[in-house]
């Protein structure tokens, strides 16, 4: 049987001093590709990795299979019972110290593995406030803090009389949702009907009040609920806007000074958060709204790093490695990287105008001769390469990130790259 129970457990977090390494179960560290830098933290941390995913074994990336102890292909990673028997079968007699995972679609399948094992972590209970949108506001509103109203619903009739009781502009977004594909703002009754004809699919939504103002992340590495490293990032524009319009290239910068007042409510908020949702140890990324009156006002929140590049964003700012420390974080309990944060650091994200291959990228050399030394990743695609439908991911067609110690410069520099820098595809 898997060896688990608290005589293998010290505290601090401390695990099986006998001196043998951290044995840890990672779900899906080939996908999305971010995964290969947590899977590398876990193995510089001393743990022995053993990854599992249904990504055939002879597929996995070179640069992936030698931070892995072992692997087991599933034949389908989502189908939760079965992968919890498979898994349990195939580390049957072996300790296992953790079973993690930093993947929106799994992090309640990882907290089933705990369960079943009596690993320490997050029970299911635990994560689904973070992944289920309307237990997630119900657990934060009950703390007294500010939230949407919000109705969960599930049929046309279901939409239409929350839509009535909340009243227009309103959002509609998946239940389980990640990021903001499939969320609609809509502002009348024409506009909820051609969104709930587009939102066929979603077999559950979260119907909810239209908060005006600024968005901003707050993103943790937490230990036991207590944030060891914090963020927040500006998204320019919301990503609501950002998904309405192809044109827009899509800006996020993140926050040198976290001690700006302005700042102050929404990451008060955050911690609050962390604690009404019982937060245990890893990566947290918030979205909340800064109104006009500048009440901060909550929006979403995973249990789980960020994705489009954040976490590289926030290493850029402090000079440090998110992914060791998370993973060590993970292991240990301990966080050791310096926390002080020296740039505000700025993705755009570019989108081609035309359809099928990058044919020529304009404005790039000129932009690149601005930024300088500031410039610190270009990862545009470039000619030949298909292009990505906008609709699907952020990401689109590449970016570029650039940091500066002043907030006014990396913010100019970002948006000349959002509006000189141009790539076209034909």
């Amino acid at each position: 049987m898997i060896h688990t129970g608290p005589a293998d457990v010290q505290s601090h977090g401390r695990l099986r001093s006998s001196g043998s390494p951290v044995r840890v179960v990672f779900l899906a560290p080939t996908f999305p590709p971010e995964m290969i830098q947590y899977t590398r933290g876990l193995a510089e941390v001393g743990a022995e990795v053993y990854g599992v995913a249904d990504t055939p074994r002879e597929a996995l990336p070179k640069e992936l299979r030698r931070h892995l102890h072992d692997y087991l292909q599933v034949p389908r990673i989502m189908d939760e019972p079965d992968v919890i028997d498979r898994v349990t079968a195939w580390m049957r007699g072996k300790h296992v110290d953790r079973a993690l995972a930093n993947w929106e679609p799994l992090m309640i399948l990882a907290a089933g593995l705990r369960e079943r094992w009596g690993l320490p972590g997050m029970s299911v209970d635990d994560v689904r406030g973070f992944r289920d949108k309307e237990i997630m506001k119900e657990r934060v509103r009950a703390a007294g803090l500010r939230v949407p109203r919000s109705k969960r619903v599930r049929t046309p009739k279901e939409i239409l009389a929350a839509a009535e009781e909340i009243g227009f502009p309103l959002i509609l977004k998946p239940i389980a949702g990640a990021g903001s594909a499939d969320t609609y703002r809509v502002s009348d009754r024409t506009e909820l009907a051609s969104t709930m004809a587009l939102m066929r699919h979603v077999a559950e939504a979260s119907c909810e009040e239209f908060i005006e103002g600024e968005e901003f992340t707050y993103d943790t590495v937490s230990i036991g609920g207590k944030p060891a490293y914090e963020n927040v990032a500006a998204y320019l524009p919301k990503p609501i806007e950002a998904r309405s319009h192809e044109w827009i290239s899509p800006v996020i910068i993140t926050v040198r000074d976290m001690h700006q007042e302005r700042l102050r409510p929404g990451i008060e908020l955050g911690r609050q958060v962390l604690k009404a949702l019982r937060m245990g140890d890893g990566f947290t990324h918030m979205e909340w709204f800064l109104t006009p009156r500048g009440e901060a006002v909550f929006g979403e929140i995973g249990c789980r790093p960020a994705g489009a590049h954040l976490v590289d964003q926030m290493n850029y700012t402090s000079d440090i490695d998110l992914f060791r420390e998370w993973a060590r974080v993970a292991c240990w309990r301990s966080f050791e990287a310096p926390t002080a944060r020296h740039y505000n650091v700025g993705i755009i994200f570019k989108r081609a105008m035309g359809q099928g291959r990058i044919s020529r990228i304009e404005g790039l050399g000129n932009w690149k001769r601005e930024a300088g030394r500031w410039l610190v990743e270009d990862k545009l695609f470039r000619p030949g390469t298909p292009r990505r439908n906008w609709k699907n991911t952020l990401l689109s067609d590449g970016h570029l990130l650039v940091r500066h110690p002043d907030w006014s410069e990396a913010h100019r520099l970002s948006f000349s790259a959002a509006m000189g820098v141009r790539l076209y595809a034909e």
